[in-house]
């Protein structure tokens, strides 16, 4: 897909309200502001998540509400980090809010670039985490929070998780 063909993309200037057209930059086509030079680059957003495994092996899984991505399918409890914010502070933050639990946030176990929403592609970073507190209830984008087995996985929302966990030698179906 090429750049300008991308949801989401500028065809304003944020500076002057001008309409922004194509150039080189950086020898990349890219949406420039033919009267103030701004140039809209067009980054991926930030998403952090927590890998939390307990006492008997199981892997921390939430259920995504209606209105979520994906709904109805399961994934690692994750979100998007805020501007100004810490990434481990996110990926704990989110961790509390889908799931009520608290937790340590270690280290960094996979990194991955996500295309399943083409208007807000993201590069993920999968924290490992151990929880030292809270209640464990589903909350913000979850529907539901729970313990899984390796064994008895259930439908994965996200290639990315489906990677990560094929990563450690677990068996995922398609």
């Amino acid at each position: 897909m090429h750049q300008h063909e991308w949801p989401g993309e500028f065809t304003y200037c944020p500076h002057c309200a001008t309409g922004l057209v194509q150039a080189s930059v950086g020898g990349k086509p890219r949406n420039k502001c033919p009267r103030c030079g701004f140039v809209h680059f067009r980054n991926p957003g930030v998403g952090a998540a927590v890998v939390v495994w307990d006492d008997e092996g199981r892997l921390l899984l939430v259920k995504r509400a209606p209105g979520a991505t994906r709904a109805g399918l399961w994934s690692i409890p994750a979100g998007y980090v805020d501007y100004g914010e810490d990434v481990r502070q996110a990926a704990g933050r989110e961790l509390f809010e889908e799931t009520g639990l608290e937790a340590a946030v270690g280290d960094a176990v996979w990194v991955a670039s996500n295309f399943h929403d083409p208007a807000k592609l993201t590069v993920g970073i999968w924290f490992a985490g151990t929880v030292t507190g809270g209640t464990l209830r589903a909350g913000d984008d979850a529907e539901e929070a729970a313990f899984f087995s390796p064994e008895e996985l259930p439908p994965l929302a996200f290639e990315t998780d489906i990677a990560y966990l094929r990563s450690l030698g677990i068996e995922v179906p398609d």
